[in-house]
């Protein structure tokens, strides 16, 4: 980790402590995922929280770390639609999300600088998700190999009459990042040998990019499938199929069981800081060594 890496991580921290002095939760108990897996309680409750204003501070900290924590970015996103009118509920889910980073707050985004530079990305949808609005949520992540360059998680701004339009509204936004990517790393002279390499893993949405015979049923989300089915034709885009239990982007759509939080977490390369050991650089005669273990 270089001099500035490890600059920016310490002001994340300090960044992240500051938030957690401002809530009175410095000595809070830490919890191991940002937001529990069944959140039908949170639609269900109708108490509103008193103080909206302090709802909607702590929120907006929040969202600006998000900017170096992929791993809370499902979470900040889930509470800031709930800003307009918290209940008690959401703010319980705030409180946890703050308890969360008790317990993560040395955690940071790690980058390796011997990382080929190929455009690689992962998208999903959790299909009307939203039980208020029956929306549904997208996310997706753009890597350069193994290091993360970019991620987003957000509700799609209609309802989506079918599993396949969310997926495919969620691959077309994927496949917009990608193309702004691609571009910013022309402008810095990096060109792509291969073309971009879009993981999914719902088959009807990767036939749909790449056979014409099914455009039939996709005229009522034909914007987004002829964006996409242009970059496939014009070479600049690969969907690619890949299990369920390898995708990336299901840390940016839903709330997961620790275990599949915790594996995606350490895919994303949000880890603990590298301990930095002297033992080995230091010369020790034998009978100062064997005192040191009496």
């Amino acid at each position: 980790m270089g001099k500035s890496a490890y600059s920016n991580k310490r002001q994340q921290e300090k960044y992240t402590e500051e938030i957690l002095q401002h809530a009175y939760m410095s000595t809070c108990n830490s919890v191991h995922t940002p937001l529990p897996q069944c959140l039908d309680h949170v639609f269900k409750d109708t108490k509103p929280f008193s103080e909206p204003s302090y709802f909607i501070s702590l929120a907006g900290k929040l969202q600006y770390l998000t900017i170096t924590r992929p791993d809370i970015q499902f979470a900040v996103n889930f509470i800031c639609q709930r800003m307009h009118s918290p209940t008690e509920s959401d703010f319980g889910l705030l409180k946890r999300i703050l308890r969360y980073l008790r317990g993560t707050s040395k955690m940071g985004l790690h980058l390796y600088k011997n990382s080929p530079l190929h455009l690689v990305s992962y998208s999903d949808s959790d299909y009307a998700g939203c039980k208020d609005t029956r929306r549904s949520t997208f996310g997706f992540c753009v890597l350069l190999d193994t290091n993360i360059v970019s991620w987003s998680a957000k509700r799609q701004p209609t309802v989506s009459r079918s599993s396949t339009e969310a997926e495919y509204h969620a691959l077309a936004s994927t496949a917009s990042e990608l193309t702004w990517t691609a571009s910013v790393l022309r402008d810095l002279s990096i060109s792509q040998s291969y073309a971009a390499l879009l993981h999914y893993d719902n088959l009807s949405a990767v036939h749909l990019s790449a056979n014409p015979v099914l455009h039939n049923r996709s005229k009522h989300f034909d914007i987004d499938y002829h964006y996409v089915r242009e970059q496939v034709a014009l070479g600049l885009l690969e969907v690619q199929h890949i299990p369920a239990e390898l995708q990336l982007a299901d840390i940016f759509t839903k709330s997961l069981p620790r275990p599949s939080f915790q594996r995606l977490r350490h895919k994303l390369n949000v880890r603990l800081p590298p301990t930095l050991s002297l033992r080995g650089a230091v010369n020790v005669k034998p009978q100062a060594q064997q005192q040191a273990h009496v």
